[in-house]
């Protein structure tokens, strides 16, 4: 279960939360322009645009979570269990590039400049389902891709692969993005401002409380209240265009939707916590995080690296609590 937004000062930010109750081991990788990606259907791409994100390393292939280019268009793919359907390699479209699932991201990032870029691409594309290996089977997943003007949901689904317009720049797991997006009429009477009585005029009601007004707004943890409470707060946000204060806000955002170990069980004994927390200057390379036992903001510049190099840079994340003693 995962959250992902976008936010926009005078820089556009892209980021995301990841909820499991376990970590593949992931890392902060870079991937410069001149690593050599081996696509299993498109062969292998010598040169590209360098990209930042989230990651699990496998046999020197960056599985990435999301990531963002050099030309500020961010990706992040969530869980969308039960609705996803890729197709089969030997029976998709003639004419199209088949593209695996753990592949779509660097697919992407590698080659498109905006998000009208990327709708050309996926429209001769095939989404299809062959794993990067037997012990890591092709994930179910939906994806959000955005840049400053823009932001869509792409989904593969029994019925094909869709594009969705995405107004709120927001997206989480299940239901189906069309589905979320229509519930947010059941919330269409929340405001950030104290509500006026409405009840009745035979009844002298007021607020006793500040954020009466927001009344309603959900606050479990499943994946149709985060994307209202997220979509709620993002478009309500209000911050300062400098750096600090637009990262600060972002990560207050998704921390709308945190999750603390021990209110969502999968299993016996075992809870989904949100692992990290990112938060993408895609204006200016930068990726920030922090982590569910580190809640110091860490950061890495993409124009700090080689980008002309031919190596991956990985950065394992730094997991344990940072405090600043004042005394």
């Amino acid at each position: 279960m995962c959250t992902a937004a976008t936010y926009k000062t005078k820089d556009f930010y892209f980021g995301r939360t990841l909820d499991y109750e376990f970590s593949y081991g992931d890392e902060v990788t870079v991937t410069p322009r001149n690593y050599k990606i081996l696509f299993r259907y498109m062969g292998e791409m010598e040169s590209h645009y360098a990209m930042i994100g989230m990651a699990y390393v496998a046999g020197d292939y960056p599985l990435y979570y999301d990531a963002v280019n050099e030309k500020g268009v961010g990706m992040a793919g969530l869980n969308f269990v039960g609705n996803a359907v890729y197709q089969e390699a030997d029976e998709a479209e003639e004419g199209k590039e088949n593209v695996c699932q753990y592949e779509l991201i660097p697919w992407v990032l590698s080659q498109c400049a905006s998000v009208r870029e990327v709708r050309e691409l996926l429209s001769r594309m095939n989404l299809v389902g062959t794993p990067f290996s037997e012990q890591l089977p092709a994930a179910q997943l939906h994806w959000i891709i955005a840049d400053e003007k823009e932001t869509i949901t792409v989904e593969s689904m029994k019925d094909g692969l869709k594009v969705h317009e995405n107004p709120v720049g927001v997206l989480t797991n299940n239901p189906p993005f069309e589905q979320q997006m229509f519930q947010l009429n059941n919330y269409m009477h929340l405001s950030p401002r104290q509500p006026e009585n409405h009840f009745s005029e035979k009844l002298n009601l007021t607020a006793y409380s500040r954020g009466m007004g927001a009344m309603g707004l959900p606050g479990d943890l499943s994946s149709a209240s985060r994307f209202a409470k997220v979509a709620f707060t993002k478009m309500n946000a209000k911050s300062g265009d400098s750096e600090l204060e637009s990262v600060s806000q972002f990560f207050h955002i998704l921390g709308s939707v945190d999750q603390q170990r021990g209110c969502c069980e999968v299993a016996d004994g075992k809870y989904e916590i949100t692992l990290y927390t990112s938060c993408c200057n895609a204006s200016k390379g930068i990726y920030y995080y922090t982590t569910y036992e580190n809640h110091q903001i860490t950061a890495v510049d993409l124009y700090r690296e080689e980008l002309d190099g031919t190596k991956l840079s990985r950065y394992p994340l730094i997991t344990g609590e940072q405090i600043r003693w004042q005394n």
